[in-house]
């Protein structure tokens, strides 16, 4: 017999013999030293969905919304099962604690503040439950705007095909944006200048571009994420000195800086230069980083890029206005890119040093700098609007080619003559006048505007096609007036 049993292998051994133990025992003699390891990477994980949560009910995307409705449910399950591993009863102290504290269970492993991180993280996603219901409602609306098909099964489903008897297999993916139901937009040129005081022709007959949704978040729905947050910092305040968590909501907006923002170390490099008065740095981001991608949806009311990015201020508001440099790369060429009837000429002055350049232009041509200092802009607002298109085809030029643009050059100094004028809203919306307002008509025709001559200098060009770029205003004209504007009224 006893030589039977040396031949057998331990763990059979161990399998037949039953500890006399109590299970509160055995319960009591497991370690806890993963304790922390296991649950912050459910606190992580409850951070991620509550960052994931407040992205999905912000934008129009509804395989968004069906993708945090099912991460829902799967931490709530998750958190609730981690309490087996530890004292099942102390699922139950969560649920009879008001305020997600309690006290250590008899023949629990846990100490107090582990108790503490236990409740505050599972009453945190019990709060966070509550959006059942009204991502389920968000869901439906979403519907409205782009397809919500049936996803395949997690094993795939076999798609049928007219032509190749073995079809393809479709897995699930809600990582896809939902296909929006208006599509094939058609690509129209970058640039569409409105003309005012005539009809214009469309670029494409009868075409209407397809109008984004407004979404606002609900009250209800921010509110009981809140409190999942206030619930989850109890439970991380908790843990020990040291312990981190990784916000996605902050990595994003660092992203967002990196993605279209200056460095911060840049504006240390050229400090000296910007000690200067009137003067600045900033990224040129390509055209269509301010612009949506074709055949896609986006809230338009969150903050656009170059509302989060402004362009520089180049003055003073004066009454609502102004003066800003809208510098933009379309194509390969650095261009002013305005609104409205503003519009702007530039030169590239080569390698000349942008901190040597005055306000007489004297290390300029003189043939430049004549043109610079002497050009007037017309009075009139059908000869100022042709003035816009001649700069900025190149047209009808009987100087030296002047343009509103320049090829995009690293270490060159740009000369740029601006004009900016904020038309009265009588007449850029052509809205017709009321009798009421006939008295107040030289107010209501007030406009403001601009006249300066900057240079820039891209001192920095990166991988996207951005440039980082100094600036500085050199010279300040009288501000230009349009003397035909009661002509554009409607009554």
């Amino acid at each position: 017999m006893p030589f039977f049993l040396a031949q057998l292998p331990a763990s059979v051994i161990a399998a037949e013999y039953k500890s006399p133990s109590s299970p509160n025992q055995n319960f009591s003699s497991r370690p806890t030293e993963k304790f922390y390891t296991n649950i912050a990477s459910l606190v992580q994980e409850q951070i991620n969905l509550i960052a994931r949560i407040e992205k999905a009910i912000a934008q129009p995307d509804a395989n968004q919304l069906r993708a945090v409705r099912g991460q829902l449910i799967v931490q709530q399950v998750a958190i609730e099962s981690s309490f087996k591993d530890y004292n099942r009863n102390q699922l139950a102290a969560c649920n009879a604690s008001s305020n997600s504290s309690v006290g250590v269970l008899p023949a629990s492993p846990l100490s107090e503040p582990q108790a503490q991180i236990y409740c505050s993280l599972y009453a945190s996603n019990r709060e966070l439950s509550k959006l059942a219901s009204v991502l389920d409602r968000l869901l439906s609306r979403r519907g409205e705007s782009a397809l919500v098909r049936d996803l395949p099964l997690v094993s795939g489903e076999r798609q049928s095909h007219p032509v190749l008897s073995i079809a393809a297999v479709e897995h699930p993916n809600l990582g896809k944006s939902a296909t929006p139901f208006a599509t094939q937009e058609p690509n129209l040129p970058l640039v569409n200048y409105p003309i005012i005081g005539r009809t214009a022709k469309k670029l494409l007959a009868d075409y209407v571009p397809p109008n984004q949704p407004a979404i606002v978040p609900p009250t209800e729905a921010l509110a009981i994420i809140q409190r999942a947050k206030e619930l989850l910092a109890q439970a991380i305040s908790k843990f020990p000195t040291g312990s981190k968590f990784k916000n996605p909501s902050e990595t994003t907006i660092a992203l967002d800086r990196f993605a279209y923002n200056i460095d911060p170390q840049e504006e240390q490099t050229y400090l000296k230069f910007l000690e200067v008065p009137n003067t600045g740095i900033f990224r040129v981001l390509p055209y269509s980083a301010y612009h949506r991608p074709l055949n896609t949806q986006q809230n338009r009311l969150q903050k656009s890029v170059s509302e989060r990015y402004p362009f520089p201020r180049l003055g003073v508001a004066r009454g609502g206005f102004t003066p800003s440099l809208p510098l933009q790369i379309v194509g390969e060429s650095f261009q002013v890119v305005p609104s409205g009837v503003d519009y702007s000429f530039m030169m590239d002055l080569g390698n000349v040093a942008i901190e040597k350049l005055d306000a007489n232009l004297g290390n300029v041509s003189e043939k430049t700098r004549e043109f610079f200092f002497n050009y007037q802009a017309p009075k009139q607002l059908e000869a100022l609007q042709e003035e816009r298109r001649r700069f900025l085809t190149g047209k009808d030029q009987t100087q030296s080619l002047i343009l509103a643009g320049a090829k995009a050059e690293l270490n060159h100094t740009y000369l740029v003559r601006s004009l900016q004028f904020q038309l009265p809203e009588i007449i850029t919306t052509q809205k017709p006048i009321s009798r009421s307002d006939r008295a107040q008509i030289d107010q209501l025709l007030q406009m403001q505007s601009s006249d300066m001559i900057l240079a820039f200098r891209p001192v920095r060009r990166r991988s996207d096609g951005s440039y980082t770029v100094l600036w500085r205003v050199l010279n300040q004209f009288p501000n230009p007036q349009i003397e035909d504007l009661e002509a554009y009224i409607k009554y």
